[in-house]
């Protein structure tokens, strides 16, 4: 019997990697349509944009699409147009591709972000609240737009906004790691702007779940059930990593920085609080719903 293929375009990045070894470990073939498909080395095989990635997308059950130039660079407005235009033009050309095939997926799991909701204050967001009307917001609902052509055909259509994606290898989680041991773990900028997280094995479960199930279509808050302020998410964290004392980072001094790490920093001074209200609805099971246990699963004590 033929497995079961999964395209996953962009996918060398840390979220594509841990999902390409999820698929992979169940029996599953895993095709990475990427930019430098010389570098990737996880399971699977990958094939670059200027191949013939469009032929591995004729009967594959799912596509995920992952692409999406890092939004952790410096806030210039060449760096901001290349945000957008390599988020929109993935969907696009993936599309446009799909038209042409006989057989083709079942079902379009698409990455989007909770960013679309602005910097959201201590209100509980859930998927119907209202989309902000600046950037970083802006980005995602060109992306989400795009993905409207999609929605429109028979191909079963899940648009995940993704929260703070928690792994002990990759992702932001190790560099807020390597700053509590240096002694900066305190809050950043206030502090009570909202971390919406979720644990990297929930956000996999969830991917898994969403390309298997047709119960899900539609778009979906992709973070946990207990969002918790910076001041509180260092707080655990350091508490984890039994490192008591943190110095906070006032705005400034983050803004300051900014460009030495080539970095925005008003990914770090702002935040929402959101509910994956629809995934409750669908009794979506987290292994891991509290900041705690979560951190300590992924740094366990000696």
């Amino acid at each position: 019997m033929n497995r079961q293929k999964i395209v996953i375009a962009g996918g060398t990045g840390f979220l594509g990697v841990a999902l390409a070894n999820r698929l992979a470990a169940e029996n599953r073939e895993v095709v990475i349509i990427s930019r430098y498909p010389e570098k990737y080395s996880g399971p699977g095989r990958a094939i670059g944009w200027g191949g013939d990635w469009q032929a591995e997308l004729d009967g594959a059950h799912a596509l995920v699409n992952l692409v999406g130039k890092n939004v952790n660079c410096r806030p210039t407005r060449k760096n901001r147009a290349e945000i957008v235009t390599s988020r929109v033009t993935s969907v696009t050309r993936l599309f446009a591709a799909i038209e042409t095939l006989a057989e083709p997926p079942k079902v379009w799991v698409q990455a989007s972000s909770l960013a679309i909701y602005g910097d959201g204050g201590s209100a509980m967001l859930s998927e119907d609240a209202e989309a902000d009307t600046v950037y970083p917001a802006t980005v995602c609902t060109a992306w989400e737009d795009a993905l409207a052509a999609v929605t429109a055909t028979d191909i079963r259509c899940v648009n995940l906004r993704i929260g703070f994606v928690l792994g002990n290898h990759d992702g932001a989680l190790p560099f807020l790691v390597r700053l509590c041991r240096l002694g900066l773990g305190g809050h950043i900028g206030s502090g009570q702007q909202y971390i919406s997280w979720i644990h990297l094995e929930d956000m996999l479960d969830l991917f898994v779940e969403t390309i298997d199930s047709p119960d899900y279509h539609g778009t979906y808050n992709a973070t946990g059930p207990t969002p918790v302020t910076n001041r509180e998410f260092m707080r655990q964290l350091r508490r984890v990593l039994r490192l008591p004392i943190g110095l906070a980072a006032p705005a400034f001094l983050v803004r300051l920085g900014a460009p030495i790490l080539d970095s925005d920093p008003e990914i770090a001074l702002t935040g929402r609080r959101c509910a994956p209200t629809r995934l409750m609805e669908h009794a979506f099971s987290f292994r891991y719903p509290d900041l705690y246990p979560a951190l300590i699963d992924l740094f366990p004590k000696p």
